[in-house]
């Protein structure tokens, strides 16, 4: 009964072919890399690119992108490493179940629900009000009750409904809705790129890297946590603030690891998955850097704004038009972000489930459309609950913390599996391990010290709720704690087709 106690690969990969749980297979690199790509990709890149530059970076912003990209690259590798090695659903569960213990994988598993639970709710939210600027902009206001920020957010509400009836439909079908939208989104991304280069004016560059200055920050218990710790008070602009800037960036990269957790969906998950993961960074982190210097071209940093950087930036040079269409990128954008957090949370939980950390009644697949749908139902009723009726502005950091806790025990899991089982079959390997994975870990523990206190503290009730659940639960119902058990030791040989 040890909390302590790994599920090997072997047996892990054994339980994907149980017919009660059997997902279907038929998702290849292009739609992961789609997949990856529709989820990073939101509304940030239409704000918090100017947002950032304006109040933090100047026109070094472009190396924010960069570093950030980097930085988030060495956890991207790790990802690879390990979908690549255990190409099971429940992504960083899993992955920590194999190398860490049933403790961390809970943990983690808890911290992912978190995090693309009130992640695909925020989200929604976002969409709301976009679709609410691009219908006035057309003449067609929603009334303020049901709108973005009113008594419920209908409109919210309404696209977590669609988008989880379509998760639960089935899979293959959900990937077709994401390309199309995921199409849309690029269009409009290169279309905003390609307008703004008519409007760049090379003197917007100088000075490229601006004076270090003080920068104003907040307070109390919304200060950053590693600035309440060492009273140090940040900076802006100069070198810092092109570090101060990555790691506000950061967070327009974080999305990518929901790739793996359509491992068992993947019909060469060994090859594709690592494709999937890494393909979808480096053609975000291009459109980053584009965006951001067509911005930064167009107005002036000290001039932009923070809020609707981008917009305006068109505003600016007269073409007030070009609002219409940010908005309607933004629309079909967001669109893509909460569809792929949905199907990500499922396939969290239906993990869990499968392994009895949770009830397994939960984890059964529909017999024809071979998708967890008892998951996919609750899922959507709480995330459209969460979308309608949370007050705008509250947990959006949680998401945040929920990821980097995620990467920070993954990287770590990297160091460790290859210790255990050094003779298990990776298609992809984090080059000079242990150095990266454990740079890895180190950034992103960086980064979670750099949110606000309040985050932590309700980060650290949510990880007392999920012990008490475990420790009532999840310890004395998991599979891998009954004495019929099978495949307990690595050494036996893969077993696959097994029956029950």
């Amino acid at each position: 009964m040890s909390v302590m106690r790994t599920k090997s690969v072997e047996r892990s990969i054994a339980d994907t072919e149980e017919p009660e749980f059997r997902l279907k297979k038929s998702l290849s690199a292009f739609d992961l890399t789609v997949f990856g790509v529709g989820v990073v990709i939101g509304a940030g890149i239409f704000t918090l690119t100017g947002r950032v530059a304006h109040e933090v970076a100047g026109p070094a912003i472009v190396v924010s992108f960069v570093v950030a990209a980097i930085a988030c690259g060495l956890a991207a590798m790790c990802y690879a490493e390990f979908a690549s090695t255990v190409p099971v659903s429940g992504s960083a569960y899993t992955f920590s179940y194999a190398s860490l213990g049933e403790l961390f994988a809970w943990i983690i598993g808890w911290d992912l629900i978190l995090e693309m639970f009130l992640g695909a709710g925020v989200v929604a939210q976002g969409w709301s009000a976009y679709l609410g600027v691009l219908l006035e902009q057309l003449g067609l206001p929603i009334p303020a009750a049901i709108g973005y920020g009113g008594t419920v957010d209908l409109m919210a509400i309404l696209l977590v409904l669609v988008l989880g009836a379509l998760m639960t439909y089935g899979i293959r079908e959900s990937m077709r809705v994401n390309m199309v939208l995921v199409g849309l989104k690029l269009f409009i991304v290169l279309f905003v790129i390609v307008a703004g280069l008519l409007f760049v004016n090379p003197a917007n560059y100088t000075p490229f890297v601006p004076d270090a200055a003080p920068r104003q920050t907040a307070t109390g218990l919304t200060q950053p946590l590693l600035q309440f710790i060492s009273g140090i008070e940040p900076m802006a602009f100069g070198l810092g603030g092109i570090f101060a800037g990555a790691a506000l960036v950061f967070f327009a990269y974080i999305g990518f690891d929901v790739v793996a957790t359509t491992a068992e969906e993947t019909k060469r998950p060994q090859r594709d998955l690592p494709i999937g993961i890494i393909a979808s960074l480096v053609i975000c982190t291009v459109l980053y850097c584009a965006v951001a210097l067509v911005v930064t071209g167009m107005v002036s940093y000290a001039d932009l704004d923070p809020a609707a950087a981008l917009a305006n930036a068109f505003a600016h040079h007269g073409q007030a038009w070009m609002a219409t269409v940010i908005s309607a990128g933004a629309v079909a954008g967001l669109t893509t972000v909460v569809l792929t957090l949905l199907i990500g949370a499922t396939r969290i939980i239906f993990a869990m489930s499968r392994d009895a950390l949770l009830p397994r009644s939960l984890a059964k697949v529909h017999p024809t459309r071979r998708t967890p749908w008892v998951i996919s139902i609750i899922v959507t009723i709480v995330v459209a609950l969460v979308a309608g009726l949370t007050p705008v502005g509250v947990l959006e950091e949680m998401v945040n913390i929920g990821t980097l806790s995620a990467f920070v025990l993954v990287s770590v899991g990297v160091i460790v599996l290859r210790r255990t089982r050094p003779d298990l079959k990776r298609g992809f390997r984090v080059p000079w391990s242990p150095l990266l994975p454990a740079l890895s870990a180190a950034i992103c523990t960086y980064l979670m010290l750099n949110l606000t206190v309040e985050t932590w503290l309700r980060f650290l009730i949510w990880l007392a709720l999920g012990f008490v659940i475990y420790f009532a639960y999840g310890r004395s119902h998991s599979r891998l704690g009954k004495d019929d058990a099978p495949y307990l030791n690595p050494a036996e040989p893969k077993i696959v087709g097994r029956e029950g």
